[in-house]
């Protein structure tokens, strides 16, 4: 076996959909996926009901995580147009960052008033980043305020030429600006709508051919992957009005490996982009740990993603035909075997809310 040892993996973008949104995914089910494909530590995103823009609201999430984890879990809070920013603000040493949408979102958790947008960039205390959406020429106004007010910005998945270009342009005159691409942004483009119809539904929708090439062109400037997994049911998705999102946590690092595989990336740059950057970037645990917590990857393992039986409620991927390469084999978190050939070995509550001090 062509064995590879990976660092424990993070992934900064996910959706755990509680509470509020069981019926779509728990995170009793979503946690030993995770770890099963190679994901240590998952960032998740406060648009769940009721949105998790409060202590308390912190607080309940992370009791919620604490108790069925498998993983590590840090949480984003998010910013909403109902929620005093300074009150946002007290909760910031228990949280991974802010979420502020400034693009389309559901509910109070969208912003379009400037001066409350100015204010939240005025009060935010670190040490996480804010974390907004890439689209539209919000962005610009974005990486302004995150200028004027010393703020460390992070774009959400970023997937257009002309986001990846502003975002260098940033960095270049110094911009304390970071970003994220997820897989379907790498590998999928607006002519694959046809074939995946409502499946290839996301936010931000799937772009041209030729900003998925400029993507690949820049990807010095891009600091994470982040599969932003977003699982609805199969039935929600074939219905009237089907909500935007898509799967990622079972198929992102297998992709990943493949393109390293294919030589369109190095090893380096994975683990420097599921790994020494997130940590970095989200003030994650460092040292000790870390070294204690690692992943093992059959690179030569090939096969073919499904069109089903992944170990989610939705059970269907965008990728389902894709030829991959590498499998995970083998997880340990803090010394600890917690995934091997297949089987999940951790109890629920073995991870850890990153956060500790929010959960009583």
């Amino acid at each position: 076996m062509d064995a590879i040892r990976l660092p424990g993996l993070v992934d900064v973008h996910v959706h755990l959909r509680e509470p509020g949104y069981e019926h779509k995914e728990t995170l009793a089910q979503r946690h030993p996926r995770r770890i099963g494909r190679g994901i240590t530590t998952v960032l998740d995103m406060p648009n769940t009901s009721p949105p998790t823009a409060t202590l308390d609201r912190l607080a309940a999430k992370a009791r919620l995580a604490a108790a069925a984890a498998v993983c590590d879990v840090g949480l984003f809070l998010g910013a909403t147009r109902d929620t005093d920013p300074l009150i946002t603000a007290a909760a910031a040493p228990y949280a991974c960052g802010l979420k502020i949408y400034v693009s389309e979102t559901f509910g109070s958790l969208r912003l379009e008033d400037l001066a409350q947008l100015m204010a939240f960039f005025r009060t935010w205390p670190g040490p996480g980043p804010i974390a907004v959406h890439a689209e539209g020429l919000l962005l610009a106004t974005c990486l302004a305020l995150a200028q004027l007010y010393g703020q460390h910005l992070h774009v959400c998945h970023v997937s257009r030429r002309s986001e990846i270009e502003l975002i260098r342009r940033a960095k270049q005159h110094g911009a304390a600006v970071t970003c994220e691409v997820t897989p379907h942004h790498l590998w999928l483009c607006e002519d694959d709508l046809p074939r995946l119809a409502a499946r290839g539904q996301m936010k931000p929708p799937l772009a041209t051919a030729a900003d998925r090439t400029a993507l690949w062109a820049n990807l010095d400037v891009i600091d994470c992957f982040a599969t932003d997994h977003a699982p609805h049911t199969a039935a929600e998705k074939a219905g009237p009005q089907p909500p935007p999102g898509v799967p990622g946590l079972e198929t992102m690092l297998p992709l990943l490996l493949t393109a390293v595989h294919e030589g369109r990336l190095t090893l380096d740059d994975l683990i420097t982009r599921l790994h020494h950057n997130p940590t970095r970037i989200f003030h994650l645990p460092a040292g000790g740990q870390q070294a204690q917590t690692w992943v093992e990857v059959d690179a030569a393992a090939v096969y073919d993603l499904p069109a089903s039986g992944y170990q989610t409620l939705c059970d269907w991927s965008p990728f389902s035909g894709y030829t991959v390469h590498g499998a995970v084999r083998r997880v340990v978190l803090r010394n600890q075997v917690v995934f091997a050939d297949g089987v999940v070995l951790a109890a629920p509550g073995a991870g850890r809310v990153l956060a500790a001090p929010v959960v009583e």
